[in-house]
């Protein structure tokens, strides 16, 4: 494929479904299946749903440098990663919340919080914990058609994923936002690849109004280490209403834990940063405490 004589002009777009060595590429000229220039392979590049690249000749011949990059499921250049959590039936995992903003912040992808099910479980707690951290949090109430409209508004013209525990409403929010989407609900999608026989591969979906929606085998659970491994020393940046703090404290190298001097247990103590987020951090430093050194590499 490399020594083809190429006549064709160069075309950029965007990688939407990458699957069995072939990728479906976006361009201003439509939607096509290309091939990758092998020297990728040697350089031990490949190709990523979300990626920008140049075509010539049904072959992508350039990727241009990503903005950020998810190992696993591969997926590059996000703009938001969008974490549905449901009042009730599953009701809120604080720690699965945190640690979904901490790897989204890590990534410099912007997190996104959508509670579902608040006409049947009270969503009170969870949007004072998090309109505490200044992270955006909105709410889905079919009841409401407004609601329903802000969030085809943060859709509009990005690169967002959906992750959230099953049962939490996400095919059923992304129906409302967008029906041409036509997800089954409670059930297998055979478009998104939810349930029991999932798809393995990542894919951008066009949305209606704007913008595209991920959605990928890896999204159904969200288990860190599948993402990325933060280390304990990096953890504090990742707790972004830390950071008016985390300088102030008496020890340059305060764990932010339970020490005398500590300016961020101390805006714990007086209410400014949430206590469950607080707790959600020293669960995750003991956890990245025990990670071992070939774990990182």
């Amino acid at each position: 494929m490399d020594n083809m004589v190429i006549s064709a002009d160069k075309k950029s777009g965007i990688i939407l479904k990458c699957l069995g060595g072939l990728y479906t590429v976006e361009s201003p000229d439509g939607i096509s299946e290309c091939k990758a220039r092998g020297i990728f392979r040697s350089k031990g590049i490949s190709p990523a749903v979300g990626d920008r690249v140049s075509v010539i000749g049904g072959v992508i011949c350039e990727i241009e440098e990503r903005r950020n990059y998810l190992i696993r499921p591969p997926l590059a250049n996000l703009d938001q990663i969008i974490f549905i959590v449901s009042t009730v039936s599953p009701s809120p995992n604080y720690l699965i919340i945190d640690k979904f903003i901490a790897i989204a912040e890590y990534k410099k992808i912007e997190p996104v919080i959508i509670v579902t099910k608040t006409d049947l479980g009270n969503c009170t707690e969870i949007f004072e914990i998090y309109r505490k951290t200044g992270i955006r949090i909105l709410e889905a109430d079919y009841r409401n058609p407004e609601t329903i409209e802000n969030v085809r508004q943060i859709l509009r013209g990005r690169i967002s994923a959906f992750t959230g525990n099953s049962g939490a409403g996400k095919s059923t929010l992304l129906n409302a936002v967008d029906p041409n989407l036509d997800i089954p609900t409670a059930e297998i999608s055979r478009k998104l690849g939810r349930g029991r026989h999932t798809t393995r591969h990542a894919e951008l979906y066009k949305l209606d109004g704007g913008g595209y929606i991920a959605d990928t085998p890896g999204f159904s659970t969200f288990e860190t280490n599948r993402y990325d491994i933060i280390r304990k020393e990096e953890l504090a940046g990742c707790f972004r209403e830390f950071a008016e703090y985390k300088d102030s404290c008496r020890f340059r190298d305060c764990m932010h834990i339970c020490e005398k001097g500590c300016a961020v247990v101390e805006a714990v103590k007086n209410g400014i940063i949430p206590e469950k987020r607080h707790e959600s951090y020293c669960t995750m430093y003991e956890e990245a405490r025990n990670i071992k050194e070939w774990e990182l590499r």
